[in-house]
């Protein structure tokens, strides 16, 4: 592991209050909880927000989305559990999904369509490790 994979982890970790679950295990649970990529993105269209979630699997700019429509697309059972998963509060959780799972979906979405419909849990710590390490790089100058 390198030094920028195992700042991301500690960083992450430190974001998530010291939880002792593993996030990518459970962002791949609320995917698949959604039914895959293609089942997210069924939702935020249904919750009118598929513009969004398609500039995120695109190769364009992601458009951003605010906490309350994340909770809206995602549903509050959905965030209470992954919330409850994490042990910390959905106020807490909310703001770090509202962050990160565009950048996530972008990255398990390279080519800007979706090919793999329910990324492992290996695919989603590389990518998780990814958006974290550009954001610490960032931080230092670097990460571009």
């Amino acid at each position: 592991m390198g030094l920028f994979d195992s700042l991301a982890k500690n960083a992450l970790g430190g974001m998530l209050g010291g939880s002792k679950q593993d996030p990518a295990a459970m962002l791949s649970g609320l995917l698949n909880e959604a039914g895959g990529l293609q089942g997210m993105m069924a939702q935020f269209e249904k919750a009118g927000m598929g513009e969004v979630f398609s500039s995120w699997v695109g190769t364009g700019a992601n458009q951003p989305l605010t906490a309350d429509q994340m909770q809206n697309a995602i549903g509050a059972d959905s965030l209470q559990g992954l919330a409850g998963k994490l042990g910390m509060n959905v106020n807490t959780v909310l703001p770090l999904l509202t962050q990160f799972l565009p950048q996530v979906i972008d990255k398990l979405t390279p080519h800007g369509h979706i090919h793999e419909n329910n990324p492992s849990g290996g695919q989603i710590q590389s990518v998780l490790t990814s958006v974290i390490s550009s954001g610490l790089g960032g931080l230092f100058g670097g990460g571009r």
